[in-house]
Formats: structure tokens, C-alpha cells, sequence
């Protein structure tokens, strides 16, 4: 079995991009995008129109995540039509390119360190840091990581975390997160003056919070799940950061194709030049991948997952609140 730069050096032959294949994803699931939104205006069904608002919130994810394999330059890397039409979608969705691309890189940098994996991620304290902190810190610290903060991650991890934030603290860097924010109040305003409220709400409300709550949760449980490993700078590696602090989301052959497979994220962290749509093939080539840590969006499971808050050092494990101020042995699991 083979670990270690060996096991990246395995993933090398399935880095390389099909042009052709790029393009076909990129442009069929933009008429798709474009067609389903054009459904929530012009259709004279009510149950149409929304279910084509939830396509739309589906497809800006499914988006999303071609998006993000754009900036990782594992998909048409070389071609300055793609870097700018993604530039537009990262404006249109609040997450320009300048800050995600600098924050994510970090992540990747950074995956499961203790002492930095909350830049780019959600924040994670252990246990002995959470019961010394005050009562603000303690507050602040559970209100990144609360369920509606993940469930509102439109405006919480986008429009603030992705945007507003990034361009209060260094405006000349990050200019591009204002001028994210500017297109997304005009569009905003064109469609409820031109179209009225209910388009408003099919066309963009609905879409952008489905869109951006499930992102936001399956960025957290991909590094925020029961089986999780953090660790100190000391006892880190790259290739150990993808296989244990990295999961395999399983969301089936339709949420697969709707997330663009970024539920194989122990693969896609392993090599991100590897295209979203060969993780599952060289997961099948590798038996090193086969047995990744697991969850799903069962609720069992995404309970679970928001259960957890802060790293307990001596158990090697995320443990809830409950569990902070348990004696020892006092919760059964």
C-alpha cells in the first residue's frame, strides 16, 4: 500500500484535462442553469415555476463546484475564455475569484492543522483552548459554527464571510468581493422591478439559499464528521491530511452528478488538479482510496456532523458540547 509522495505520485496520470469534456460540462450545465431560470418566469405553472427554482438552486451548485475545479486549475487551466466566464459566475455568486482562490489554496495548504485550519474553513478549537476562552470568544466561536449559520450561508459565509469581510479588511486586495456585491443588488433589483416579487423569490431567493446552504454544509461536513482527524504542525502530512481529515460524502448517483462528485473529497484533496469528473475513476484505481472515513446526507448523519464543536486532544476525536464538561467516561457514544 503506498503512502506518502508515492501515493500522490499514483494520481499524476489522472491530473490531465479533456478540453472537449471541460467545455461539454461547462457549457451544458449553463443552458441547463439558464433554462431552468428562464422556467421560473416564464411558465405559467405554479408547480413548474418552483420546481424549476430548485433545479436552479441544484444547478448553481452543480456550477459551483466546476467553478472551483476551474480555479484550481484542474479544468482549462490554459484557456482565458474559462478564467473569464468563471470570474463573472464567482462575481454572480459571491465568491470572487480573488478571495476564494487565496483562501482555498490556503485550506488545502492547511487541511486539519490545528493551529490554522480555520482560514478558508470553519474555525475548530479544542477542547482546553474553548475552556479558557471567554464567554464573547466562546460565543463567537459557536455562532460560525451554528446549523443556521451553515443554513443561511448565503449571507452568512458568502455575502459577509466571502465578500463584505475580505473587503473591509484589505479593500485594495479584494476590490473584486465590493464589486460582487454591487452586481448582486442590481440583479436583484432588475428582477423584482421587472418581474415582481414572486420572481424575485423563484428566480434568485430560493435558488442562491438552497445553492448556498448546501454548499455551506457540505464544505463542514467534509472536514467536520465524526471520524475526522486534526492534529498538531508537527505530526502533519499533506497525503495524511486528504485520507483522514477528508470524507467521503456519499450523495448517490444524482446528488454525485449535481455536487460534480466533490463528495469525493478525500480524493479531490489527495490531488486537486485531478478534474471533477475522474475522482471516481481514480478512486477505483486505487486501493489506497477505497476505504475513505464516511458520511452522507441522511439526517442520522447530518446531525452527527452538527453535533460536533471542538477537538478533544486526549481522546484524538470532535466531541460536542455536552461532552465538554462531562466527567470522564460520563457520555456514552
Amino acid at each position: 500500500m503506498r503512502t506518502g509522495k508515492a501515493l500522490f505520485e499514483a494520481t499524476r496520470p489522472f491530473a490531465k484535462d479533456s478540453s472537449f469534456t471541460s467545455w461539454y460540462h461547462v457549457i451544458t450545465t449553463a443552458l441547463l442553469l439558464i433554462t431552468v431560470m428562464v422556467g421560473t418566469v416564464w411558465n405559467y405553472n405554479l408547480v413548474g415555476k418552483i420546481s424549476c427554482s430548485v433545479l436552479a438552486g441544484a444547478l448553481i451548485l452543480r456550477f459551483f463546484v466546476i467553478y472551483h475545479d476551474q480555479q484550481h486549475n484542474a479544468i482549462l487551466a490554459r484557456s482565458r475564455v474559462a478564467e473569464g466566464l468563471m470570474r463573472v459566475f464567482g462575481l454572480l455568486i459571491l465568491s470572487p475569484s480573488s478571495i476564494w482562490r487565496s483562501s482555498h489554496n490556503y485550506h488545502h495548504k492547511h487541511n486539519s492543522k490545528l493551529r490554522s485550519a480555520h482560514i478558508g474553513s470553519f474555525p475548530v478549537m479544542t477542547k482546553a483552548q474553548y475552556l479558557k476562552s471567554s464567554k464573547s470568544q466562546r460565543f463567537n466561536y459557536l455562532a460560525m459554527r451554528h446549523p443556521l449559520t451553515i443554513l443561511f450561508g448565503y449571507f452568512t459565509v458568502f455575502l459577509w464571510g466571502m465578500c463584505l469581510y475580505p473587503f473591509v479588511n484589505q479593500p485594495r486586495k479584494h476590490w473584486d468581493c465590493l464589486l460582487s456585491v454591487a452586481m448582486h443588488g442590481l440583479i436583484w433589483l432588475a428582477v423584482g422591478l421587472n418581474f415582481g416579487g414572486q420572481s424575485l423569490l423563484l428566480t434568485l431567493a430560493i435558488p442562491c439559499l438552497l445553492a448556498h446552504g448546501m454548499g455551506a454544509y457540505m464544505f463542514y461536513a467534509q472536514h467536520n464528521f465524526p471520524d475526522v482527524s486534526y492534529c498538531a504542525r508537527e505530526g502533519w502530512t499533506y497525503e495524511k491530511a486528504a485520507l483522514e481529515s477528508s470524507s467521503h460524502l456519499v450523495t448517490g448517483p444524482i446528488g454525485s452528478w449535481f455536487s460534480a462528485n466533490i463528495g469525493l473529497h478525500h480524493v479531490h484533496h489527495l490531488n486537486a488538479r485531478v478534474p471533477f469528473y475522474r475522482l471516481a475513476e481514480l478512486m477505483a484505481a486505487l486501493p489506497e482510496l477505497m476505504n475513505p472515513k464516511r458520511t452522507s446526507l441522511s439526517l442520522r448523519d447530518v446531525f452527527a456532523c452538527l453535533r460536533l464543536k471542538v477537538w478533544d486532544v486526549e481522546a484524538q476525536r470532535m466531541i460536542s458540547l455536552r461532552e465538554i464538561h462531562a466527567p470522564a467516561g460520563g457520555v456514552n457514544h
